[in-house]
């Protein structure tokens, strides 16, 4: 699939073609304490133009870089429209973010202004205190006093002043990702790379039409948030649901029901304490058509109890910072419960070896993206070093391993480090987390790689039980025998620890790195 890239475009264009209707719904907005908004596609044009022009009175010129860091609010879609159109680059920045965080990313991309909300004003000027190049800040939700100028006030008059034009080949957002080793990697995209995104996760994956009601339950400062609940939303014509408050899962089905929402992306955390609610059956979710789940695979448990009360198939898809949808279950595609799907049109998506060439089927190897595929970044900003160690020859490497099974569907197997070789045996933690859950005991699990001095490594599952079961000796031997009839024998975790908790990141992925070193250190005190 080839994508005619313009040599002018601006994201924001996307988003500004559906204000032609003055009462076409953008954002529905809710809150944990029952306050709600709405904006229209006319107010959000109105408003980001003005905010693009305030902006660049303020000596700002195209090319400065501009963090956000702003909660699920509104005014998050102003402030990144807004940015983008004055032809700056957002620098997106979540809310967990603390003074350290803050601190590196504005001294790492020498940023000029900043956006924040009110109730990270302490974090902010800490991080701000040794931050040389910052000129100028705005804060949402305060009064008057202090240093920073209020949001509300950035903007003027003149919603048809002209803008500078921006290029496809202009950088939009450089997003901060975790690094193996050093501080977190600066993820340069440019404007360009919407347009692929938009013709396969927001059309094919998500199956986002015009006037759908869209429920992406990402938060700002995620590259998850730019892919979904912004670009694919917006960009679509469609009604953004946003609620501002805590996941709960009761909470969630009911905002579902009531807003009538037509396409849900959730993480697969928040499916598998959905798919836990007793009673699914109290709650119409009818008007759901599409449902799709990324950040790592869904186990086959929930995908059935989804279908079964809803009649819907979530669908799993799989990208990363550095990229876009990458390798997915698209509309109309048939479902295999565990699989990542397959590659999406138009990125060359491949499993390859240490020689950087493709394994043949059933072979576990690296996911990796051709250096062409049009969605994939342009480099990690100011740091040559490691964007050449991403790459393996033409390759980029994600990070990731999988196996490709005869019909094209891609199977994870786990990060590269994540892997556990067990007495010559490779073990993917997935397999075995997916056979744990679908204990009735057990509600969550990780699995990791433990130190063994004779088989190596062994498995080893940290397991969450559901509040009506207690740990015991003999539960441990009934999951382990579990595990034993749904997989491969040699897959069971030899040791299991009963846990009140698992360690996970802000998106709700399970950081299995903090239990893996654990149990290094574990191997440490004992020798």
């Amino acid at each position: 699939m080839a994508h005619q890239i313009p040599e002018y475009y601006n994201i924001s264009q996307d988003v500004d073609r559906h204000a032609e209707n003055p009462d076409k719904i953008a954002i529905r907005w809710e809150n944990d304490c029952g306050e709600k908004r709405s904006l229209t596609y006319r107010h959000l044009k109105e408003e980001s133009h003005r905010l693009a022009l305030g902006l660049l009175d303020r000596g700002l010129i195209p090319g400065d870089r501009v963090m956000i860091l702003l909660p699920r609010i509104p005014e998050a879609y102003i402030a990144y429209l807004g940015v983008l159109k004055a032809g700056l680059t957002v620098l997106p920045g979540s809310e967990m973010l603390q003074a350290g965080d803050i601190r590196y990313r504005l001294q790492h991309a020498e940023v000029k202004a900043i956006i924040f909300d009110a109730g990270l004003k302490n974090r902010v000027e800490k991080a701000a205190a040794d931050t040389p190049a910052l000129e100028c800040g705005f804060v949402h939700g305060a009064d008057n006093s202090g240093s920073w100028e209020r949001l509300d006030r950035v903007g003027r008059g003149g919603t048809e002043e002209e803008l500078p034009r921006t290029r496809s080949d202009d950088v939009a957002f450089i997003s901060y990702t975790s690094g193996t080793t050093g501080g977190p990697k600066g993820v340069i995209h440019h404007h360009s790379w919407a347009i692929p995104h938009q013709a396969v996760a927001a059309e094919q994956w998500l199956g986002i039409r015009e006037g759908d009601t869209v429920w992406a339950t990402a938060g700002p400062g995620w590259a998850k948030w730019v892919w979904s609940p912004f670009i694919s939303t917006l960009g679509s014509g469609a009604e953004a649901l946003v609620y501002q408050g805590r996941f709960d899962p009761e909470t969630y089905l009911s905002l579902m029901q009531r807003y009538q929402v037509n396409v849900l992306c959730c993480t697969p955390t928040e499916y598998r304490m959905m798919a836990k609610v007793d009673g699914l059956d109290r709650y119409d979710l009818s008007s759901l058509k599409s449902a799709t789940s990324a950040g790592e695979p869904l186990n086959r448990e929930v995908i059935d109890t989804f279908r079964r009360h809803f009649g819907v198939e979530v669908r799993d898809g799989y990208g990363q910072t550095e990229n876009t949808l990458l390798v997915g279950t698209l509309k109309g595609m048939k479902v295999k419960p565990g699989s990542m799907g397959k590659p999406t049109p138009g990125n060359r998506v491949a499993i390859i070896d240490s020689d950087g060439k493709p394994v043949s089927p059933g072979e576990m190897g690296d996911i990796a993206v051709h250096r062409d595929s049009p969605a994939l970044f342009k480099g990690y900003f100011r740091d040559a070093e490691r964007t050449r160690a991403a790459f393996r020859r033409e390759w980029y490497l994600t990070g990731d391993q999988a196996r490709e099974d005869e019909q094209g569907y891609f199977w994870f197997e786990g990060r590269s480090d994540d892997i556990i070789i067990s007495a010559g045996y490779t073990i993917g933690p997935f397999e075995v987390e997916d056979a744990l859950v679908q204990h009735p005991a057990v509600r969550e699990c990780a699995v990791v790689a433990s130190p063994d001095p004779v088989r190596g490594s062994v498995v080893k599952a940290f397991v969450l039980l559901k509040a009506d079961r207690k740990p015991s000796e003999e539960l441990k031997a009934k999951l382990q025998e579990h595990v034993k009839k749904v997989t491969a024998p040699y897959k069971y975790p030899r040791k299991i620890e009963f846990v009140s908790e698992l360690p996970k990141t802000t998106s709700g992925k399970i950081r299995r790195i903090e239990l893996r070193e654990k149990e290094m250190g574990h191997k440490t005190s004992s020798s």
